[in-house]
């Protein structure tokens, strides 16, 4: 594990955030070291309220496992929107590097925010603008979720079964909130390189929507170039006709996921070779089968066996020996899998964070997805709600009574 300082140890962040795209931007910076200042309302902010709540403790402000996973390792600060408050919120903005914001025209209006106007104001102020549809266009003041990010942006289309009678289905996680903060998080990177550059700060203003469109995988190409619609398939990429299944049940009950290129010569020698050491090729080691167009007429009886091949061993083995003949295979894991998951586990991925509870306890949290030879990366405990904001008081106190040069 590195030893070295945080890469953002010097960095401080003012998260004006509401929603989960903000939040997770501002904990992919607190993770690294950045001092985020998470700004709530008297009553905590939304991810607050929403479950599973820890010990059953719906309504505790301090037991949200929803709030606790988008906000290691920040401070919490408690304002409300007295005029007070409003001159501390503009000190603490006058202290930042980077300015997190989720709000709409609107709204970042009524809370008496110009970003414009704090660009003016502080030249070497990042201000990240992370909404649903960017700051500008005609859209900018629509709400959103994550489901209407996902289909508005193209994504849902892709997301779903073979069957086409049933709609599609929302993968698990918000994941366009998610796809809207890996691009805040490359968006502020590179505001910062450039300040490092030229001194001055900018608007770096990051669309939900426009994020999630462009993450289309093969929706995007399909359509560009020769105009074909994409099908989404069973836990498998989208395309414009239908694919082979390619998920299949082993002996053990549980499932692999193997890709068989019908057209790779090498993979198809590589499937027979390994179907033929346990018996089980059948007819597939005959000449014929060595031409790619009798392959693809016969797919169905290939299909067969397959199934037939895997449910002839356990998971563990077929991901294993499969792997050993570089193909393309892997287990398909539950969440509850991935605990026990021995790369995982020797990447210790997985770290064990404490808890905001008050006695002591400790969970295991996704550490962070990224490793630096020069820097370190570690997740701290969430805040509770407004437990620093005193301190913070105190720090902002005692810069004003440091006498300017």
């Amino acid at each position: 594990m590195a030893t070295h300082s945080p890469a953002f140890s010097s960095l401080r962040v003012l998260e004006l955030a509401d929603d989960p795209g903000g939040e997770f931007t501002g904990k992919l910076l607190a993770d690294l070291g950045a001092d985020v200042i998470n700004v709530e309302p008297p009553a905590g902010a939304a991810s607050r309220a929403v479950g599973p709540f820890v010990d059953g403790r719906a309504g505790d402000q301090d037991a949200s496992l929803e709030f606790w996973t988008y906000n290691t390792s920040k401070r919490s600060v408690v304002l409300d929107d007295s005029p007070a408050d409003r001159g501390l919120r503009a000190e603490l903005i006058a202290s930042a590097d980077v300015l997190l914001t989720t709000g709409t025209p609107s709204q970042l209006a009524a809370q008496g925010l110009d970003l414009d106007a704090l660009r003016e104001a502080h030249p070497t102020l990042i201000v990240l603008s992370v909404t649903p549809f960017g700051l500008t266009g005609p859209w900018a003041e629509y709400r959103s979720s994550d489901l209407v990010g996902l289909a508005a942006g193209g994504l849902l289309n892709s997301c779903g079964y073979d069957d086409h009678s049933i709609p599609p289905i929302r993968p698990g996680g918000n994941q366009a909130y998610m796809l809207a903060a890996s691009f805040a998080h490359c968006g502020v990177l590179l505001a910062l390189i450039e300040r490092r550059r030229s001194g001055r700060g900018q608007l770096v203003d990051v669309s939900m929507h426009e994020a999630v469109a462009v993450s289309g995988e093969l929706a995007n190409p399909y359509w560009f170039y020769p105009k074909a619609l994409v099908q989404r398939q069973t836990a498998r990429h989208a395309q414009p006709v239908p694919t082979q299944p390619a998920s299949f049940r082993c002996g053990d009950g549980r499932w692999v996921y193997f890709a068989l290129i019908l057209s790779d010569p090498k993979a198809w020698a590589a499937t027979v070779t390994w179907m033929d050491e346990l018996g089980l090729a059948a007819d597939l080691v005959e000449e014929k089968f060595a031409d790619f167009e009798h392959r693809q007429r016969e797919f169905a009886h290939v299909q067969d066996l397959l199934e037939v091949f895997f449910l002839m061993q356990d998971a563990g083995t077929a991901y294993r020996d499969g792997q050993r003949r570089g193909l393309p295979i892997g287990p398909m894991q539950a969440p509850e899998d991935l605990l026990d998951d021995e790369h995982l586990k020797a990447r210790e991925f997985f770290v064990s964070v404490p808890l905001p509870t008050g006695d002591e306890r400790s969970a295991l949290f996704p550490g962070s997805p990224y490793r630096f030879t020069a820097f370190s990366a570690t997740a701290g405990r969430p805040p509770r709600l407004g437990e620093h904001t005193d301190e913070v008081r105190r720090e902002l106190a005692a810069v004003k009574a440091v006498p300017s040069a």
